[in-house]
């Protein structure tokens, strides 16, 4: 039933994540009518929010763009940094979005920074304490085994809570960038139906990763059981 699972969760990450990329080279080769650069879509999108205390930079990679909420800067790759295409608008203003949560306080925002340490913490140690449960309760050491597998499980709870909450906040950065874009002129049209697009299945990578932990979750909870009821 896992390889199950793990099969059909892959298949559906691959499609997503080969969509994606399709639809980033497509828009990444529409020019922006605008003229304006990821950098400075970015700038302006954080000006007219009211936010002055977040610094834009250039980093390196592909679709490495993210805001680290701890320097407050918002980090786009060099291709959108430098991007005048839609592309590069919709990344660039989707990570403002995330800007623009944290400025205001955005409660599911909020909820993901707090629970950062202990997810680090539960992700590091979930699989091996799994792992030890389940070793266990098949060398017939069944209650030191579904005790260990419990544990293991309430980690692992833990991590797939994150990826959860994580899509709230992914969908309302989106949301915001794509209303921003076109109320300020700098999509039009066709413009922003393709900024859309792109963000839309960007978002679907989360989706897909959160399904996919809460399945293995919800397997690793039957194995558990079944081993009560053993």
């Amino acid at each position: 039933m896992y390889l199950i699972i793990f099969i059909v969760f892959m298949v559906a990450s691959l499609i997503v994540q080969k969509t994606l990329n399709s639809r980033i080279e497509k828009y990444s080769k529409t020019p922006l009518s605008s003229g304006m650069s990821g950098k400075e879509v970015a700038e302006k999108m954080l000006r007219d929010n009211g936010i002055y205390d977040v610094q834009v930079t250039c980093t390196g990679g592909y679709l490495t763009d993210h805001y680290d909420p701890t320097k407050k800067t918002v980090n786009l790759s060099q291709g959108v940094y430098e991007g005048r295409n839609i592309a590069s608008a919709a990344v660039a203003a989707h990570e403002c979005g995330h800007a623009v949560q944290h400025a205001t306080a955005y409660r599911w925002l909020t909820m993901r920074s707090k629970m950062v340490p202990a997810v680090q913490f539960g992700s590091q140690f979930s699989q091996w304490i799994l792992l030890a449960g389940i070793v266990l309760m098949s060398l017939n050491m069944l209650g030191v085994g579904r005790w260990v597998l419990l544990v293991g499980i309430a980690f692992f709870a833990l991590t797939t809570l994150f990826s959860i909450i994580t899509l709230p906040v992914e969908y309302n950065a989106s949301e915001r960038a794509v209303a921003w874009l076109d109320d300020h002129s700098i999509t039009t049209g066709s413009e922003t139906t393709m900024a859309k697009d792109a963000l839309k299945w960007a978002a679907r990578t989360y989706l897909i990763a959160a399904l996919s932990s809460l399945a293995t979750l919800l397997y690793y909870i039957s194995i558990f059981l079944g081993g009560r009821r053993n």
